[in-house]
């Protein structure tokens, strides 16, 4: 095996105590808004964003106000994106059915899937007020049928952008919030005397946001890690540096620790990929950004087959996956650690991020290994249940269930199961004993 890294990013090390430092803010964070409630959520709001509301929560009149600042051109293309992520969804949600089966004579069981039944959902905003966000959980939290919905982002040029605000509300937002970072997700997962705690927690963010989300993981529930953004090409020769750079830097842009790494087959598009990175970075209105982010945690990596391409395309477990090669159909079928694969050169990351339907809250820091992205079923809990309804079953299941139990030493448990053995079954069966 011959895997040669052309270009790699900061060692581990380095990330690893990047990581134990903002753990370690967001941890102290935390305590504080657990312990001070509305009053620390307002300190952090005017320390991080310089915004000092009335409230934090929009009125209808708020959200009229913002709604009425977007163009008629950017609310057409808001409901445009929003019909491709419910079409999409609502597709998601027709596959998940309650189940209900007689598997023995008089034996039902089944399960049935009920919506979490309030949700707080975070859009981030910071350099770019992520309004796809909006789309990607509120609304795909109103298709699963949650019956609250908290959405909250932090402010932009002092008070809230109308486009997220807009996209929160025409996605089902019941309850809007212009409270950003830490203080934000806090504020839904612990509860404060204004703002009553959320069940579930989703959507992306920076590092402090999805570590705060970890760190309240268990009090609530959380969609998945998903942290500064990760973008990974896989291309040979069948396509060029343009696209490959373009690609990779289009997700460089989001912030100065976002990953975007090359995989190849060919040294001759590596070489002219990174040049051709080179050369974007000198027009790319967001270079700043991006070049950060390509210096820290850019990476090229030449391998000499399709099958170490895939071995080290899962063992990095990108969140986005973008696949140029001659065998896309292959890698679908192969590749099982990643967030969302985007296959062929005529469609991107960007239009998943943005419009297409599926969604852009994926798993990042090699999470893809074990969850997939937020989707429908996020907001949905499968529950079980049991019937019985013959006497006859109930004596039957009873006999093997108490001798089960008494197998592993449990005699209390047999006899719940004696109990109705006796009574269903009209056999004598002693207490703590096996029914025969």
């Amino acid at each position: 095996m011959a895997i040669d890294y052309l270009k790699q990013g900061i060692s581990q090390q380095d990330r690893a105590d990047a990581d134990a430092k903002v753990r370690a803010t967001v941890e102290a964070t935390l305590a504080d808004i657990d312990a001070r409630g509305d009053a620390a959520v307002r300190d952090l709001s005017v320390k991080f964003d310089g915004y000092d509301p009335v409230a934090f929560r929009l009125t209808e009149a708020d959200i009229e106000d913002a709604m009425s600042k977007v163009s008629a051109s950017d609310l057409a293309d808001i409901k445009y994106a929003q019909k491709q992520i419910r079409r999409f969804a609502e597709a998601q949600r027709a596959s998940m059915t309650d189940v209900e089966v007689e598997t023995e004579p008089g034996v039902i069981l089944g399960h049935r899937n009920i919506p979490v039944q309030s949700v707080g959902c975070y859009v981030p905003g910071g350099k770019f007020p992520m309004v796809a966000a909006a789309h990607m959980s509120v609304l795909t939290a109103s298709v699963a049928g949650v019956p609250r919905i908290m959405a909250a982002a932090p402010p932009v040029d002092g008070g809230p952008h109308p486009a997220i605000v807009t996209a929160m509300h025409l996605g089902g937002a019941h309850e809007i919030y212009c409270l950003g970072g830490i203080q934000a997700v806090g504020a839904m997962a612990l509860g404060t005397k204004t703002i009553e705690a959320a069940h579930m927690l989703v959507g992306p963010g920076n590092a402090f946001v999805a570590e705060a989300k970890r760190q309240l993981f268990g009090r609530v529930g959380i969609d998945l890690f998903a942290g500064p953004t990760e973008t990974m090409v896989i291309a040979d020769e069948t396509v060029d540096a343009e696209l490959c750079a373009t690609d990779l830097l289009g997700q460089a842009e989001h912030g100065y620790d976002s990953p975007a790494v090359l995989v190849t087959n060919s040294r001759k598009l590596a070489d002219a990929t990174m040049a051709e990175i080179d050369r974007l970075l000198t027009i790319l209105p967001t270079a700043a950004t991006a070049s950060v982010s390509w210096r820290d945690y850019g990476e090229v990596i030449v391998c000499d087959s399709y099958d170490e391409m895939l071995e080290v395309a899962n063992d990095i477990a990108s969140e986005h996956v973008q696949v140029m090669t001659d065998r896309d159909d292959w890698f679908l079928e192969n590749m099982t650690a990643y967030g969302a694969l985007f296959l062929g050169p005529r469609t991107n990351v960007a239009n998943g991020d943005k419009v297409i339907g599926t969604n852009h809250t994926l798993p990042t820091k090699k999470a893809g290994r074990y969850t997939g992205g937020l989707w429908v079923g996020k907001f949905l809990k499968t529950h079980s249940y049991q019937r019985i309804l013959t006497d006859e079953a109930a004596a039957e299941m009873g006999a093997y269930c108490s001798r089960l139990c008494m197998l592993e030493g449990f005699v209390g448990h047999a006899e719940q199961a004696n109990v109705r053995v006796r009574r269903y079954g009209g056999r004598n069966v002693p207490y703590g004993g096996a029914a025969e």
